[in-house]
This record gives structure tokens, sequence and C-alpha cells, in this order.
């Protein structure tokens, strides 16, 4: 196989970053795709930095014996804990979602504006966003909410039950009196929720979902290395560590992605 056609490795904790699967998709339609989700680890966000760290060069290792040429780490929190981990055992060019983010959300808000980092309580305690947008010189004052409810609901294909708005409320509500201009949605899983989160917080914040800004990224670190695919329809590959059938009925029903038969791989 010619390296230009080699797949494109993408992992998540779960379902959450086929919202960046589903970007990459539709930004670059002749790459060949394969995504795996630790659905029998599912969340992330609870679990201590050792654990995320192992289960990331676990996953790392996998997709790279699947001879990819890049991989993207479609978790916030394996973005924020274990990134530089995965790195140091890949030899392909290894992407994560938390620069992307921050992107988005300087693009989104004024100099002196207010920027709320919602995400996993891994997340929001490793303060990765913050350093990010600090790093980046952003002027902006950063507040941060972990909301560890989002990722079992999104996992149980709630989204639109009322229970989910009920949550949404409960977590943010509190936000609005701060007169936000950006929400960065810290975690992959969240899009999928973007609506009621839009509706709690008000026309006045914009929500920022990385998930685009990464399929750029990806895009152009590609044509940087001269290892874009060419013409064609690529194909999509899905593995799971647990529960296929119930993954790609998720798919479908929150995402329209016709995953078709859905491999296991165990750790």
């Amino acid at each position: 196989m010619k390296n230009s056609a080699r797949p494109i490795g993408i992992f998540d904790s779960g379902l959450g970053g086929l919202t960046v699967f589903k970007a990459l998709r539709a930004l670059l339609p002749a790459e060949n795709l394969v995504y795996f989700g630790d659905t029998a680890r599912v969340p992330y966000g609870t679990k201590s930095p050792a654990a995320v760290i192992a289960f990331s060069r676990e996953i790392a290792g996998f997709l790279l014996k699947k001879k990819i040429k890049l991989l993207v780490v479609a978790c916030n929190t394996a973005s924020s804990l274990a990134l530089e981990e995965i790195r140091k055992v890949s030899r392909v060019p290894v992407l994560g979602v938390i620069a992307p983010g921050v992107e988005a959300a300087l693009k989104a808000a004024p100099s002196g504006g207010v920027v709320l980092v919602i995400g996993t309580s891994a997340t929001v305690n490793s303060r990765a966003y913050s350093r990010a947008l600090a790093a980046a010189g952003a002027r902006v004052k950063v507040l941060e909410k972990a909301c560890p409810l989002f990722v079992p609901l999104v996992e149980e294909g709630w989204c639109s039950k009322p229970v989910a708005a009920m949550i949404a409320r409960e977590y943010l509500a509190p936000f609005r009196k701060k007169k936000v201009d950006a929400l960065i949605l810290g975690c992959t899983h969240y899009p999928l929720l973007k609506n009621i989160i839009a509706r709690v917080m008000g026309p006045g914040t914009r929500i920022v979902d990385s998930a685009r800004v990464t399929a750029a990224d990806a895009r152009a670190e590609l044509e940087r290395r001269g290892l874009l695919n060419g013409g064609g329809k690529g194909r999509s590959e899905f593995i799971v560590s647990d529960a296929p059938e119930r993954f790609s009925g998720l798919a479908l029903k929150l995402l329209g992605i016709k995953t078709g038969k859905v491999a296991v791989k165990r750790f």
C-alpha cells in the first residue's frame, strides 16, 4: 500500500469521537478512516491520569499496527492527559483536539471577553484549555465547568430527552449571568448536546465545536507531508472494545453514520 493510501486512525473513549470522524469524512472524502471507540472503558473523564495514559497508549499501539499515516486523538480527556505520551510511542504525526478548540475559541471571543470551557472532570482538572489559551496569548477570562453527566447521557442516546435539558440547566444556567462570549465544548461527546447547551446559554454565547477545526488541521498536516489520498471514495472501518451492535445503533441514531459491521478488539 502506498503511503498516501494508508488510513487515518481516530480514537475516543466511546462514540463521541464520531463527531470528529464525521467532520473528517466530510472534508476528506477520499481518505481511508479507521475509528476505535473504547466502549468497554467509557467514560475516561472519571478515570485517573495514569489509567487514561495506559488506555491511550494501548489503543495507539493497536492503531499503529494497522499502518495508519496519522493519528487523531478525538477525545479531550486523552488529549489533555496523554497526548505527549502517545507521541513518544508513535511513528506517525499525532493530533489532539485541544489546540483546534482553542483556535476556534480565539476567533469567537473578543479580546477581554469571557470563554467558558466545559468538559469531563479530568479535562477540567488538567487545566489544559486554560494553559493552551494562555500560551496562545489570549486576553480572555477563562471559566471552567466539569459536566460529568453529559458523557453518560450521550452514550445512552438520551440527547433529546427532558433529563438532558434539566442537567444542562443545572450545570450551566449560573453562567448566563457572566455574559460568556464563547463556550468551548471540551469533550467530543458534547456536540451531540449542542442545541440544548445553546438554548441554556442564550444567543449571546458562541458555541465552539472543535471537530471541524480538527479535521482542517488533519488535512493541512497531510498536505504538508504529501500524504493526501487521491480521488475516489475512502473506506471506513469501525472497531470497539465492547457492545458493537449498540455502538452501531447509536452512531446511526445520533449522527446518521452507517457503520456496517463493527469489529471488536478487547485489551
